[in-house]
């Protein structure tokens, strides 16, 4: 390992500032309710959206001052900020009324067929077969889906936390492997795939089975341990929306397809994006409100993560080369936790003459621990943003979603190295 620079030294403590700040949340929530002089910074520190956009502020303000205007300009632009607005194009189309509906009665639809009642089958339906379609709708769009149905069904009429952080644990751990069936969906697997020569014969092989295996499993637990409590699900709702035409699902389904599609070309989707506004506003009385607060801060916390994230691989790399295949894999999990899985992946593809075997371990590694932290996997900020209002004080505890996470996590790592 070469000696790190000054800049990539601050780099690193920044990044674990950040880290650790994110583990905080829940104190600057605290901070916001025994200190309301200053209420609105504390509440603004305790969304753990806004927490790696401030470090890498201060990463930015750091640079400007040391290093100068152009460097600290070229730094910037050197970073690819594609995923976070593809991220929020995604969630804001994917998050409007006809989509919803349409994901909706295609759930109840499925759940009919399904031996037990309408609200369990549901709920076992949006954590099993949404992570899955997260290989074809992209991670994002799966997440968008399951976190809004979810926060209006089930968490909108249960108090128990125990049964919102088992559900939100599930969820990220399954949209983080339910990805892993085509080459193209899930960011960890995106970084590499074109690179190493991976199609979606390869995934379905190499993960698919084993990924569509775990999901199913961990959606079954988590649905029988909470049985009872999911009785709730089958009350109606008391004011359900008008349904919308037919056509105006099928114009917004195109705008979803040409996003997902055009997903590596900003240029091309925001267009599609912009476009979609537009038709959205000219039909104003079939939709909803647009959650574009949640979208955007789902940006900024991705955004910051890509400034921040540049100045790890001084580090990161060097770990990465020492490992072989089976400690890559559980050395894979567990960095996940404290960086992006996209992140390792892409370190991974700039190493030559790695072992098909090594190339399969990093990426199964790094799958499997997304469900960890919020910051495990790209698309777990847009669940995070979508359903913490439905947790006390309105926050996610990060300690929380790391515990309720271990089981499942389990199961995603039995099923990529015993199956």
């Amino acid at each position: 390992m070469t000696s790190p620079t000054t800049l990539q030294l601050i780099g690193l403590l920044l990044f674990t500032l950040a880290v650790v700040h994110t583990f905080s949340t829940k104190y600057f929530e605290h901070l916001a309710h025994s200190r309301p002089r200053h209420a609105g910074i504390w509440h603004l520190l305790a969304e753990v959206e806004v927490v790696f956009g401030f470090w890498a502020m201060v990463l930015m303000l750091f640079m400007f001052s040391v290093s100068g205007q152009n460097e600290a300009v070229s730094y910037i632009e050197s970073r690819n900020f594609t995923e976070p607005m593809f991220v929020f194009a995604v969630m804001v189309i994917a998050g409007s009324r006809p989509i919803l509906q349409f994901a909706a009665s295609v759930v109840q639809v499925v759940a009919r067929f399904m031996p037990f009642g309408r609200g369990v089958a549901m709920y076992f339906l949006l954590l099993a077969l949404v992570p899955l379609l997260g290989s074809f709708i992209t991670e994002a769009a799966a997440m968008t889906l399951a976190a809004l149905m979810l926060r209006d069904t089930l968490f909108a009429k249960v108090e128990s936390n125990k049964l919102k952080y088992a559900t939100l644990a599930v969820l990220f751990v399954n949209i983080s492997i339910g990805g892993t069936l085509t080459p193209f969906a899930a960011p960890p697997v995106l970084m590499v795939a074109s690179k190493w020569n991976w199609d979606i014969g390869f995934m379905m092989i190499n993960f698919g089975w084993k990924a569509a295996t775990a999901v199913v499993i961990n959606a079954g637990a988590v649905t029988l341990l909470f049985w009872r409590e999911l009785a709730v699900m089958n009350q109606a709702e008391t004011a359900p929306a008008a349904p919308v035409p037919l056509s105006i699902i099928v114009v917004h389904l195109v705008f979803l397809t040409g996003v997902v599609v055009f997903a590596h070309h900003p240029a091309v989707f925001m267009g599609l994006f912009l476009f979609f506004l537009g038709i959205a506003s000219a039909y104003e009385r079939h939709q909803n409100l647009f959650i574009l607060r949640e979208a955007l801060l789902v940006a900024f916390f991705l955004a910051g993560l890509v400034v921040l994230g540049g100045l790890q691989q001084w580090w990161l790399e060097p770990i990465l080369m020492g490992m072989n295949s089976t400690t890559v894999f559980f050395g894979a999990t567990a960095l996940t936790a404290i960086t992006d899985n996209a992140a390792l992946t892409y370190l991974g593809s700039l190493i030559s003459g790695l072992s098909e075997e090594f190339k399969v371990a990093l990426v199964a590694g790094a799958v499997s621990g997304g469900g960890l932290t919020v910051i495990a996997n790209a698309p777990n900020p847009a669940g995070v943003a979508i359903l913490r209002s439905k947790f006390d004080q309105q926050t996610i505890h990060p300690f929380g979603l790391l515990l309720a996470a271990m089981a499942p996590t389990l199961v995603a790592i039995v099923a990529f190295r015993v199956l």
